[in-house]
Formats: C-alpha cells, structure tokens, sequence
C-alpha cells in the first residue's frame, strides 16, 4: 500500500508542475518531493510525469491515476484533520521526544498554559538524549538538534545552539583568566564524549570579528551527558564547553563564569521537527504554533545567543 506522503506529493506536483512548488505547499525539500513521486513510480511500475529542466507534465499513465486518488486523498485529508479534533478543538495523545535537560528547563515549564489552551490534548513527552525515527516510532513532534530529515519530516528552526566556555568562579579563583582557545590547553578540561561515535568532540571556536581557533581542552574528566557536563562545572572541577541553553541558567545566578566572553562554537540549530504538509494534525500544530509562539514571547532565540 502507498503512503500518504508519496500519493500527496503526487497529486501536488502534478497540480503546480513542478516538484519545488509542491514541496513549498507541503513543507517539504524539493528533493524529498521528487523521491517520494519516485518511489511511488517504481511501486506502480509505471512513469507518471515526463520530466523537463521547465516543467512536469503527466504521461497518459499519470493522467488516469491523478484522476483515481485526487478525490480520495481529500476525503482522507479531511478525515486525518477531524478525527485528532474534539468539539471542533485539538484533542488526542500528543507523543513528542525532547532532550532531558532542554525539555525540563524550557518547555515542561510551557505544561500549564499548553493544557488550559487545550484540555482535550493529552501530552505523552519522553525525555532521551538520542534522535528518534518520527514516523516508525509514531512520534507527533521531537526537539533537538541535529537530526536528519527523513522523507515527510520539516524543521521548523527554533534557535541557534551557541556553546561557550564555562566554569565555576571558586574554580577560575586565583587562576589567570584565558584571552585566546589556546590558553585552555592550562586548565582542567571537562570534556564531552559522544554517544554515537565514542570519540571526545572537538570544537572550532570563533569570535564576533570571524577569527577562529580550535579548543585546546585537556581532558581531565570524561563525560558523555551534557547535563552532567554542566554539573561537573557547577561543582568547580574544571572548565566545560557548555551549550547556552543548559549553561544559561546558572550563567545569569552567577554560578558558573564564560571564561573566554569574546569566543563561541556554533552546535548547529534547535529545532522542532514534525511531519509536514497538510496531514498534519491538529493537536501536532497546537503544539507546534504554542512552542513557536512561547520562544518568541521569551526571547529564547537572543538569550541562547553567544555573540
């Protein structure tokens, strides 16, 4: 049987001719439009457009199947719309994956008025600092960084991942303060193991002017959680590169100090990923507009920024 996203980005691009207007009313890539119209070729056996640099036009093949399923998938649009809805408000388990620490300071705390918006939808959040799969594990929406769009899925970037040197004041006490990446190579380097590679991250750092300089961290702690990384700072071991949303916080109580100010690595974007097109639920986009809406009243994006 088809999926849903390969028969929508069908009929969409035989509505607009074109693969790059299909995917900008789905929410897609262009290039994930035009995987999903060949996958679906190769199920059917057939050639459904005759493709040109200027335009798509549908064979004769093409013009009797868009015929076939063009009503149908907006019976079934209308059906996966209205059935996450109750009394015409969003309702339905909301399944979404969030890293532990960034879920518990910055969006748990967005519960409250999330539910009074919306009582019907009932939130079913699983903390894990790993990527999950949307589709196959049936997730309606994830936050995080760095996970690979796989055909049907759009990120919609909340906020830059800037990541900064830090370390305790009663650590820096009686230490000479670093002025270049270099200098850390002096200190005690709280570092950072990855979970999917098992090597320690190396990082490039830069500054407001454009120069950039590797880290020099001596690893003399090994950890492989960024809360615990952020934990072993607060706690005066040494100095860690910290991502601004965990390290926030504790930047602005004064617990922990940026040992380099002028420096930074950039981690790549925070994003919220979700199924995109039409299909998408009522209660995913609830959450996807409150989520936006909550990041930009609290100036989340500027406050994580590092420059």
């Amino acid at each position: 049987m088809e999926t849903l996203a390969n028969l929508e980005s069908f009929v969409r691009s035989a509505e607009s001719g074109s693969f790059s207007e299909a995917a900008r009313r789905l929410g897609l890539t262009p290039a994930a439009v035009s995987r999903n119209v060949a996958r679906l070729e190769a199920n059917l056996g057939v050639r459904l457009f005759q493709r040109s640099t200027r335009r798509l036009t549908l064979t004769e093949a093409g013009e009797r199947f868009l015929q076939s399923v063009s009503g149908g998938l907006e019976d079934i649009q209308t059906a996966i719309a209205g059935v996450s809805t109750e009394a015409g408000q969003p309702a339905g388990v909301l399944k979404v994956s969030m890293a532990p620490g960034f879920g518990v300071d910055y969006v748990v705390p967005l519960l409250p008025a999330f539910m009074q918006r919306h009582p019907a939808v009932r939130p079913d959040w699983h903390f894990d600092n790993r990527h999950v799969d949307l589709i196959a594990e049936g997730y309606d929406a994830a936050i995080g960084g760095g996970t690979e769009l796989t055909p049907g899925v759009v990120a919609r970037e909340l906020a830059r991942a800037h990541i900064v040197a830090v370390a305790s004041p009663t650590y820096m006490a009686g230490r000479k303060a670093p002025r270049e990446p270099a200098d850390l190579a002096t200190l005690d380097g709280i570092v950072m193991r990855s979970v999917h590679s098992g090597r320690l991250r190396d990082r490039m750092m830069r500054d407001s002017a454009g120069a950039q300089a590797p880290v020099e961290l001596q690893p003399r702690i090994v950890l492989s959680d960024p809360d615990a990384l952020c934990r072993a700072a607060l706690l005066g071991l040494g100095v860690a590169l910290v991502a601004m949303p965990h390290a926030l916080p504790h930047l602005e109580s004064g617990a922990l100090l940026r040992v380099l100010p002028r420096w930074y690595a950039d981690g790549g974007p925070i994003s919220l990923y979700f199924a995109g097109g039409r299909l998408l639920p009522a209660k995913t986009r609830a959450f996807v507009d409150f989520v936006v809406e909550a990041f930009e009243r609290e100036r989340l994006a500027e406050r994580f920024s590092a420059v």
